[in-house]
């Protein structure tokens, strides 16, 4: 008899099993006083045993975990199940408040900090999850009956207007929505956005002026979808790759299409006006969804520039760096604005693509420099996350967290870097009771205001 084995069950991709709230955590070094938050980290963790053969990394049960910092202690760590259906029935729990939308129910990729709420978010066209300061599920949420359908994981917050910028998708919809939600946390603006097929769209990007989607060749799969496929996406090297730039307050009919190589992006690091060109850097993958249909293992991603240029209807591609890294972030107070600093985390690169890989790596985009803080061989890194020293500090004055995972103790810890001195060694490590499996994105949610 055949065993069949799939790595995104094993090892730190494997689910932990209790619900954890421990408190006045173990710190290594000084963490700075000015950290006064939650660091949230939200991902998959299966509640209940899947099929090995079937299960998606992308589709399991959403479990937040946080950590909060203040006066130079780590307070807490808690790790919560955001509360589905499905959560609920393998809790014995009474059902969650709220419609669970499209067929959607699994808020496991994001958890941000808006208008005073922290949210748990998902692509697909699923509600955000409302969740307490403390990590407990409080209802699906359609933001005050302003959110018509489904929302995104990725949203935009604008740093002058507080405002969240979004696109959003669902299979059954014909059309893409461009959704932006006010500073107050209510809807504001809802466009279609007109595609040629039904593309999963995971992220996009704002600048000063402009709104971009990336329509890009992974498509909804309606056989896959009827054989019981958990994620019925696939690479479709028929569907083409195209940017659509339209201004913030447009309307599908503003949209100017640039058409660029086959390619799939997650993560955009962040993008900007200059004059009448829009610049994007992005993590782009080559292809998506193509060999291996249940995690993105089908070659490994690396940093480039898309330059598009208004005037002309130009698309320049340029590669900016050729190792292999994902979860891409900037200093939350210049997105869509020109930046010089970025942060990203590095992958493991052989027979598969692993999100395990060592490094921190620091981008200079001015001077085309990186900087690099390897965590050791046996210990692993997540998304980076800075974090300002103060409001008006420089942006690379401050701090940079991620969550580090040790193969030898099969521990993790809240590791805490000088954001000016990626390489040098960390300011302060929190050590967590248990391990936090491999997962997507986390923020920084400081205690003065989301």
């Amino acid at each position: 008899m055949t065993v069949v084995t799939n790595r995104y069950l094993a090892a730190n991709y494997a689910p932990v099993t209790e619900e954890l709230s421990v408190l006045d955590l173990p710190v290594t070094g000084a963490i700075p006083d000015g950290l006064d938050g939650r660091y949230l980290r939200n991902g998959p963790n299966p509640i209940t045993a899947r099929d090995a053969a079937t299960y998606h990394w992308f589709t399991g049960d959403a479990m937040v975990h946080g950590i909060r910092l203040r006066d130079g202690r780590a307070e807490w760590y808690r790790n919560r199940w955001v509360r589905s259906d499905a959560v609920v029935a393998a809790l014995g729990e009474p059902p969650v408040a709220g419609e669970a939308h499209g067929g959607m129910d699994t808020a496991n990729t994001n958890v941000i900090g808006h208008a005073g709420r922290t949210l748990a978010l998902v692509e697909a066209g699923a509600r955000p999850v409302e969740l307490t300061d403390e990590l407990e599920t409080v209802a699906r949420s359609d933001f005050g009956g302003t959110l018509q359908n489904g929302f995104t994981a990725h949203p935009k917050q604008d740093p002058d207007t507080g405002e969240l910028f979004a696109v959003a998708y669902h299979w059954a919809l014909p059309h893409l929505q461009y959704i932006v939600i006010g500073a107050d946390g209510r809807v504001r603006k809802v466009e279609r956005i007109s595609v040629p097929g039904a593309p999963m769209v995971h992220d996009m990007s704002i600048t000063e002026r402009h709104a971009v989607v990336y329509d890009l060749p992974v498509t909804f799969d309606l056989d896959r979808a009827m054989a019981g496929a958990t994620f019925p996406y696939r690479w479709d090297p028929d569907y083409g790759a195209r940017l659509g730039v339209l201004p913030r307050e447009g309307t599908d009919a503003d949209v100017t299409w640039f058409e660029v190589e086959p390619c799939y992006v997650y993560h955009p690091l962040n993008a900007h006006d200059d004059g009448e060109r829009v610049v994007l850097d992005v993590i782009r993958y080559d292809r998506m969804f193509d060999r291996d249909r249940l995690g993105p293992n089908d070659g490994a991603p690396a940093l480039w520039r898309w330059t598009l240029d208004l005037a002309s209807g130009s698309a320049t591609e340029e590669q900016l760096d050729d190792r292999a890294v994902e979860f891409p972030r900037v200093d939350e107070r210049v997105v869509g604005r020109p930046h010089r600093f970025g942060w990203a985390a590095s992958l493991s690169v052989g027979e598969d693509l692993g999100f395990d890989g060592h490094s921190v790596v620091r981008y200079d985009l001015a001077t085309g420099g990186t900087e690099v803080h390897d965590f050791g061989r046996d210990r692993s890194t997540g998304e980076a996350v800075f974090v300002p020293a103060a409001p008006g500090s420089a942006e690379d004055e401050g701090w940079v967290m991620s969550l580090v995972h040790d193969s030898e103790t099969d521990r993790t810890d809240l590791v805490i870097l000088a954001a000016g001195d990626v390489a040098g060694d960390p300011v302060a490590t929190v050590h967590l009771p248990a391990r936090v499996p491999y997962g997507f994105h986390g923020n920084w949610v400081p205690s003065t205001g989301s």
